[in-house]
């Protein structure tokens, strides 16, 4: 074989596998809002899609107009924002029920279309009683207090089962976590064909929460792990290391985040999150903090993670 033949041959196998990469993408993601704190325009909000669709599932819902418009201006979606509002986006999963999840939510349900909200028993019966009561603001659902205006569909999410996803092809099965116990928040497990994504509402680590919660979802979700069949996990890192215990308020810090994922590999097997991606969600200003986590994340990632920062309005593959 010629040298001239063998650098084809290369040329033609790197491409190969660099297409068959990119062709084993499962799902697109778009964040609307990314991060915890004061920045009522750049709050938890993650739309979640199958690959080449637009049958996205909203992954809280603190920012929701705010973010289609920089998803728009980053030409990310090439349509209105009203219909990215009223086509695109299927239904909302809530994994709790504070007003940095749920603000884009309630504010954008005026203008928005009939679809399905859903959320665990807990969350839901505190987005009926304090949100949509026809007190604090109308109320857009099909269940609580006052005149229900049904354009929201309320679905209660009973945990570990799984629930299909109206209007799309996905199924999400929720696990309960501990934020402030017994104050609880929720980790949604979407599932697409034999593919996966793990979100996590806001959490607190299991040694100051005083839970086993993230150690049974690790457990739940090691298998898929092993057989890479999960494609990535948003977590929340809201403060530095240097943040005292005491004021975590149900948070993680990079040291908490890195000895949970320690626990995941210990279940799903050595070397098995190599490149794995982790999606940091829930950044608190103020901007020297963010920076601080980064660096901090950069420096203790010692299980060789894919560490992904979402930029609001950006689109991303899992």
């Amino acid at each position: 074989m010629t040298i001239f033949s063998r650098l084809l041959l290369c040329f033609l196998l790197i491409s190969t596998n660099a297409f068959s990469q990119k062709e084993k993408a499962s799902f697109q993601v778009v964040p609307l809002g990314v991060k915890g704190g004061i920045d009522e325009k750049n709050l938890s909000a993650y739309l979640l899609a199958p690959s080449n669709t637009n049958d996205f599932i909203s992954l809280d819902a603190g920012t929701i107009n705010a973010g289609i418009e920089k998803a728009i201006e980053k030409k990310t979606f090439k349509v209105s924002t009203s219909e990215v509002l009223k086509k695109y986006i299927k239904g909302y999963l809530i994994s709790h029920a504070h007003l940095d999840h749920v603000s884009g939510l309630i504010i954008n349900s005026p203008a928005d279309s009939s679809k399905t909200v859903y959320a665990t028993n807990k969350c839901m019966k505190m987005m009926e009683n304090h949100y949509f009561n026809d007190q604090t603001w109308a109320n857009f659902g099909d269940a609580g207090p006052g005149f229900p205006l049904k354009k929201y569909h309320f679905q209660t999410l009973n945990l570990l089962e799984e629930t299909p996803i109206s209007n799309t092809k996905m199924t999400v099965k929720a696990f309960p976590l501990s934020h402030v116990n017994p104050f609880e928040s929720t980790a949604f497990l979407v599932k697409s064909e034999s593919n996966y994504a793990l979100y996590l509402g806001d959490t607190g680590p299991d040694e100051i929460e005083k839970s086993n919660n993230l150690r049974d979802l690790w457990t739940a979700i090691a298998p898929l792990v092993k057989a890479k069949q999960l494609k990535g996990i948003f977590i929340e890192v809201s403060f530095p290391n240097e943040q005292p215990d005491k004021f975590l308020f149900g948070h993680l810090t990079p040291n908490y985040l890195m000895k949970e994922l320690h626990v995941l590999e210990d279940l799903a097997g050595k070397g098995s999150l190599g490149n794995f991606k982790i999606i940091i969600t829930h950044l608190k200003p103020p901007a020297k903090n963010i920076a601080k986590i980064k660096e901090q994340l950069k420096n203790q990632n010692d299980l060789g993670l894919k560490i992904i920062y979402p930029e609001q309005g950006k689109k991303f593959s899992l």
